[in-house]
């Protein structure tokens, strides 16, 4: 049943005050238009992409010289060049502030506060800008790192651009294989790793790990001091040196600035791999840049002085997003570890110290909130707090309601959606719009977003693939070691002539907003009939007794048949009355189509080091085929738990 009342509508003082509201105002006034709101701004800045873009650059203060050119080729999504004769710097862009201000804030679970001023952070720039310049790193060198979400992360990656290096990272729960499967592609310059980390109170020791993985690459390696012994793990490790001792010589002193074109590389960063070795996508300087501004300046409405928070890691895209806050001059929130430990109000006892603006986080971490039990709404004051943003995977109708009645009532919730091929988002929020339960709120600027059936035609109120028809500027510059580009089309261009084929099964609503079924290639097709994952995720994981679910089609005489697999809560046994009862939930709540024929409880579902949930990889585990990289799970021993099931056998 369609909900009668959004969840929440912007005051005219929020709209009024919003910089998007500004965009607007200045985009009228320089061309004579009359664009009333958001969905006026997008048609416009998807039909004017040779305005709209100069303006974004122009609105969010971008530091480098534009070139007269903004698009070539612009009806090619593949030959398409954008801002071809501008020139910039991206980590001059993200360090606009001096000053004993903070830039940066940094909770190490409960053991490591810090506070980085923009001048801290400046000086680490220099300094490892310095040292890498002196070992011979410049344009187009890789460097690659397995560190925390701290701030000598974010400084490393600064001193990479500031270069014209190419930056790569990961997280330290990688394992050793996992390292190598993306690193080893890249052949880097040098690698950089931290002693030890935290994670759910435990000291993680990765020395032997970091001693392998410098070895295989063979590169010099730093290490980086956090949570162990910096200078022991220097020692048992090949080439290496901590990074004390690595900017040593090194003076802080004003930060030389490398002017690069637009498309120049930036970052590599690469697909889950769970189907194979994880493909290297690279992306532009300029494309990650003007991109992150726009969602972070318009659609997230983010300011100067403004608290960002993000739960992330790097080995996961929305890293990237977090960093280029620091180029609208707001305060960065890292947290590193478990955000249940010591237990569940540790992030929002972060948010009500800080007093965070935007809280970042996924689909499953709110799910796990509220199953248990926790009420931040009542025990925390989260005053400040005006943008919630959730990405991961879909967010349930049920998440939504939970945002507001167990979080905050008076804020924006902007459920996002896009992914590391685009380091970025295809839709999200914007302050502009009401919320809609179950409903991100609509495309993103300057993107052409659209939902197509098998045909290659757009349709309404049905479900399809979500594509975009118009080349954008944070397209991939390339996969790494694709020299022909075919593995390059073959991911996004192989559906549709063309055309972006984001691999999302997703649905344009009433509001003008879309709904993110699940990915194309996990969808169902019971009586070809295509079924998203996520329409029986919304429905089961709401149940009590259900703590996680994964959902998979079997190959069974000659169609498919859905297989659920629960994880259950503590204590929760399945018995024939819960079966019963999971398959009347999921009838009413979807549809008889969306009911399995089988369902199957399971100690533990595997997901990547982000926390998604591996449906494909567990298919192959079912149909008896390998499973090629397993590196990529955090937990890969939970793949047996799906081999040669008697139940599956009828």
């Amino acid at each position: 049943m369609q909900d009668s009342k959004p969840l929440w509508v912007p005051s005219a003082e929020t709209v009024a005050t919003s910089p998007i509201h500004a965009f607007i105002e200045r985009c009228n006034a320089e061309y004579g238009l009359s664009l009333a709101d958001f969905e006026d701004l997008h048609a416009w800045s998807v039909a004017e992409r040779e305005k709209f873009w100069p303006n974004v650059w122009d609105f969010c203060g971008v530091k480098g010289e534009r070139g007269a050119r903004v698009l070539v080729d612009g009806d090619s999504m593949l030959g398409a060049r954008f801002f071809p004769d501008a020139t910039l710097n991206f980590a001059e862009n993200l360090l606009p502030g001096r000053g004993a201000g903070d830039a940066i804030l940094f909770r190490g679970e409960d053991k490591v506060e810090d506070r980085w001023s923009w001048d801290r952070l400046r000086a680490l720039v220099s300094r490892l800008q310095q040292a890498f310049a002196a070992r011979g790193i410049g344009k187009g060198d890789r460097i690659a790192a397995m560190m925390p979400n701290m701030p000598e992360t974010v400084a490393a990656m600064l001193a990479a651009a500031s270069i014209g290096a190419i930056w790569s990272s990961c997280s330290p729960d990688f394992g050793e294989q996992g390292v190598l499967d993306r690193f080893g592609q890249i052949g880097p310059r040098i690698f950089i790793a931290c002693d030890a980390y935290w994670y759910s109170g435990k000291l993680q020791d990765v020395g032997p790990k970091v001693a392998a993985v410098a070895k295989s690459l063979g590169v010099p390696t730093i290490i980086v001091h956090y949570a162990g012994d910096a200078e022991a793990v220097a020692s048992r490790t090949p080439g290496a040196s901590t990074l004390d001792a690595f900017i040593a010589p090194y003076e802080a002193k004003e930060i030389a600035f490398t002017p690069l074109a637009f498309a120049h590389p930036l970052y590599i960063l690469f697909s889950s791999g769970t189907t194979g070795v994880p493909k290297c996508i690279v992306h532009s300087a300029g494309g990650t840049l003007l991109q992150h501004l726009k969602e972070q300046r318009l659609h997230c409405g983010l300011q100067a002085g403004e608290k960002l928070f993000y739960f992330t890691t790097c080995g996961w895209m929305m890293w990237n997003w977090l960093v280029s806050g620091l180029a609208s001059g707001a305060t960065l929130c890292l947290f590193d570890g478990s955000p249940f430990a010591p237990d569940g109000n540790v992030l929002f006892d972060y948010a009500e110290a800080e007093k965070f603006a935007i809280f970042g986080t996924s689909a499953k971490y709110i799910d796990a909130v509220r199953k248990s039990g926790l009420t931040p709404r009542k025990s925390h004051d989260l005053s400040n707090l005006r943008l919630m943003t959730s990405t991961g995977s879909p967010l349930s109708p049920e998440g939504f309601t939970f945002v507001y009645e167990g979080i905050k009532e008076d804020m924006q919730l902007a459920s996002i959606s896009g992914g590391t091929d685009i380091v970025s988002c295809f839709v999200l929020g914007n302050p502009l719009q009401p919320v809609w339960r179950g409903e991100i709120q609509g495309p993103g600027l300057g993107l052409a977003v659209d939902v197509w059936d098998d045909d290659g035609k757009p349709v309404r109120g049905k479900k399809g693939e979500l594509v975009c028809t118009k080349a954008f500027p944070s397209m991939p510059v390339m996969f790494w070691n694709d020299p022909d580009g075919a593995k390059y089309r073959a991911a996004y261009f192989d559906r549709f002539d063309n055309v972006w084929c984001h691999g999302d099964f997703a649905e344009w609503t009433e509001h003008g907003g879309l709904v993110i079924h699940g990915r194309s290639d996990a969808t169902l097709n019971p009586g070809g009939v295509r079924i998203g994952t996520a329409e029986i995720y919304n429905q089961v994981e709401q149940m009590d007794e259900v703590a996680e679910a994964l959902c998979i089609g079997q190959e069974w005489d000659d169609d498919v048949r859905v297989i659920l697999f629960v994880r259950l809560a503590s204590g929760v046994t399945l018995t024939e009355d819960l079966i019963k009862a999971i398959k009347t939930r999921i009838r009413t709540g979807a549809s008889p189509r969306h009911v399995p024929a089988k369902i199957i409880a399971v100690a533990d579902i595997p997901r990547t080091k982000s926390g998604k949930i591996v449906e494909l990889a567990v298919r192959e585990v079912v149909h008896n085929r390998p499973v090629k990289n397993q590196e990529a799970l955090a937990n890969p021993e939970a793949l047996r738990l799906f081999a040669n099931l008697s139940e599956l056998k009828d």
